[in-house]
């Protein structure tokens, strides 16, 4: 896979999955969090709504004399102060664009807040709905968006933030599974063959695709990050924000069977060309990319088992049946990527 752009090396030691608490949020009471958020200058009413979110903790605070924030806090030792205040950048940077993201307040001089061990920001609340990923005139909005949002991506690199990779995503994360056993031993050797053979799939379609270029990207851009208003999209959720090629950021988009998603592919791209060129050769990577999610999707959830939330909300994990089906998935996308590229042309 293309290296990110070259920068200058971050200087600070950069956290990773593996070195966050197991349970970083047990102190972080309701009281906690509107006593945070009015050490900042703020004065809560009281009125504390969790949102969905299990790898940080998001909430919106009622204010007394305005309207509602949303105060996200990190999870500990996965991101260092130098990626958050980056994600933070590149949302102010899309915002002063005029692209419809919802960056952090600036506080104090720092968007990075701190209240004992935790570090949080504060946010303006924009509502919105489900995108209707059905409607090729939503598709092809949200790909302006995204077009928009890549332009300013290509601009300039992160320097703190990771690129994304086939062996952070895949062998790393695969590995991590097997050296803590978390597969059924009758299942370990049937899960180390599908590993070997879709990783190896999966280099193999980025060798297909060649040269392409890596941007930063917004790099977890699903339907659950996109919300919907009358005047269109906009985007939230920069916590995953990435250095890598621009396909990552429109195949989750994507859904159905392969001409159906070739079909509404065409769609964004009408919507994404109308600002920024896109190279057919990143279609090489749309199962590739898939493939390394759902690697990478097993190995999160089982570093994360300790957090109660995770067995709450995913109790069909870390069960026989789970792995099972993985394994076909694993075997399925394998097939996916030896179909090669999704054909287009349907509008375009």
């Amino acid at each position: 896979m293309n290296p990110a752009p070259a920068s200058e090396p971050n200087t600070e030691p950069e956290a990773t999955d593996t070195d966050a608490s197991a349970t970083p949020f047990a102190t972080l009471t309701p009281d906690r969090v509107l006593d945070a958020v009015e050490s900042i200058g703020f004065l809560p009413d009281g009125h504390l709504l969790a949102l969905n979110s299990y790898e940080n903790r998001v909430y919106q605070v009622g204010i007394d004399d305005g309207p509602p924030l949303v105060a996200k806090f990190y999870r500990s030792g996965r991101w260092s102060d130098a990626a958050i205040l980056e994600e933070h950048a590149f949302a102010l940077e899309l915002s002063r664009r005029e692209i419809p993201v919802i960056p952090p307040l600036e506080i104090a001089g720092t968007t990075l807040q701190r209240f004992g061990t935790f570090r949080f920001s504060v946010s303006p609340r924009r509502g919105g709905r489900d995108p209707a990923l059905d409607d090729p005139e939503v598709l092809e909005r949200i790909g302006l968006l995204l077009g928009r949002l890549h332009l300013v991506g290509a601009c300039s690199a992160f320097h703190a933030r990771p690129g994304l990779s086939i062996e952070r995503l895949g062998a790393d994360a695969s590995a991590w599974l097997l050296d803590n056993d978390w597969l059924p031993a009758e299942l370990r050797p049937a899960y180390r063959g599908v590993i070997e053979h879709a990783l190896s799939e999966v280099r193999a379609a980025f060798a297909r695709a060649g040269g392409i270029a890596s941007l930063r990207l917004h790099g977890d851009c699903h339907r659950g990050n996109i919300l919907w208003t009358d005047e269109g999209a906009h985007i939230v959720d920069l916590d995953d924000a990435v250095t890598g090629p621009a396909i990552q950021d429109l195949w989750m988009l994507l859904s159905g069977e392969r001409d159906e998603m070739a079909l509404q592919l065409d769609h964004v791209l009408t919507g994404y060309e109308q600002f920024r060129p896109f190279d057919n050769r990143e279609l090489h990577l749309v199962e590739a990319l898939r493939t390394l999610r759902q690697i990478h999707y097993a190995a999160w959830l089982a570093r994360r088992w300790n957090d109660p939330a995770f067995p709450v909300a995913f109790p069909w994990f870390d069960t026989q049946r789970f792995w099972q089906d993985h394994i076909l998935a694993l075997r399925e996308q394998i097939a996916a990527m030896q179909e090669g590229p999704l054909p287009l042309g349907f509008n375009r």
